[in-house]
């Protein structure tokens, strides 16, 4: 009888215990979240902290979804997310500006992860070394062509010669070829050649202060799910501020993300280590407004500079709780 009873007990006790796990669960609030680039390291945090829990701790469920890039931000403008995180800092603007309900709520990406490589056996060691060497940018990507102009302005190599090229393997290409002494990507493109052997990094953006400066992409939501959902949106920022710390405290924060991207772990720590420092995915400051401004102004994406009060509406980013 005593038996009996005992299994009863314990019965009831499993059932109970997987009942709250249910509940808590069922009371998680679910956030639709649309993220570029899946794979990519800066904007690996919602699934990273999804799958360690974390923001099963603050009380979210993402649904994530992953979408070409350009397409996060209207997906988040319709209503169809309510989150997207790895959107570019000027196309927010533009989108505000011409009325659409964007709202900021935190930096992605502050910096950029770009850098300068040649062939492994290239004579070129250094910076300087550049000078008189023809140097790539892609035409599909205004920010190399930036980059490269604020490199040679930086360090003064007026007679490097800028080379315009289709792209990041047109470019990798003619490289090692040899008809390009200098090669222009942007971060994992190319770091599997640099764990081979085949290139080396000769500058990195963070080596330009001017490329330094701005927060070039950020997390945003929709104006509707702001004021109805504020509370839920502060906890998923907590979670997410959370999972940054984590990813670059933990070694099991490596493994997760080189199983997740389907790259070495090795790869995974010198994308972390050596292109993505911790500071530059700080969520808590949308930095060089100003200057992101001038660019959208002369890009002609948006007329005029935000007002102060617009900036105001346009970014809200939650207080971190200490």
């Amino acid at each position: 009888m005593s038996h009996r009873v005992g299994n009863i007990s314990y019965g009831l006790a499993v059932v109970v215990a997987v009942s709250a796990v249910t509940m808590q669960a069922l009371a998680a609030d679910l956030l639709r979240l649309s993220a570029a680039q899946r794979g990519a390291w800066e904007s690996a945090a919602p699934e990273l902290g999804q799958s360690a829990g974390i923001f099963t701790k603050h009380g979210i469920t993402l649904d994530l979804l992953y979408t070409r890039d350009g397409e996060v931000e209207s997906s988040v403008a319709s209503g169809s997310s309510d989150v997207g995180i790895g959107v570019g800092t000027i196309g927010v603007l533009r989108a505000y500006a011409k009325g659409a309900p964007l709202r900021v709520i935190g930096a992605n990406t502050t910096g950029t992860a770009n850098y300068w490589y040649v062939q492994a056996a290239s004579l070129i060691k250094a910076i300087k070394d550049i000078n008189g060497k023809t140097i790539a940018y892609w035409t599909s990507n205004a920010a190399s062509k930036y980059d490269v102009f604020d490199l040679i302005k930086q360090y003064r190599l007026k007679a490097a010669r800028p080379i315009a090229i289709g792209g990041q393997t047109a470019t990798f290409n003619q490289v090692m070829s040899g008809h390009v002494d200098v090669g222009w990507a942007e971060a994992p493109f190319g770091i599997d050649a640099i764990e081979q052997g085949k290139i080396r990094v000769v500058a990195r953006a963070t080596d330009v202060p001017a490329i330094r400066r701005d927060t070039v992409r950020v997390l945003i939501t929709n104006a509707d799910t702001l004021q109805k959902r504020q509370e839920v949106l502060a906890r998923f920022m907590q979670a997410y501020r959370e999972t940054i710390d984590w990813m670059y405290s933990d070694p099991a924060a490596l493994k997760r993300y080189a199983e997740f991207a389907g790259v070495s772990e090795g790869i995974a720590q010198r994308l972390r280590d050596e292109f993505y420092t911790k500071d530059m995915l700080a969520p808590d400051k949308v930095v060089g407004l100003d200057a992101i401004m001038k660019d959208a102004i002369t890009s002609r994406y948006i007329p005029t500079p935000l007002s102060k009060a617009q900036i105001a509406e346009l970014i809200q980013i939650p207080t971190p709780v200490r």
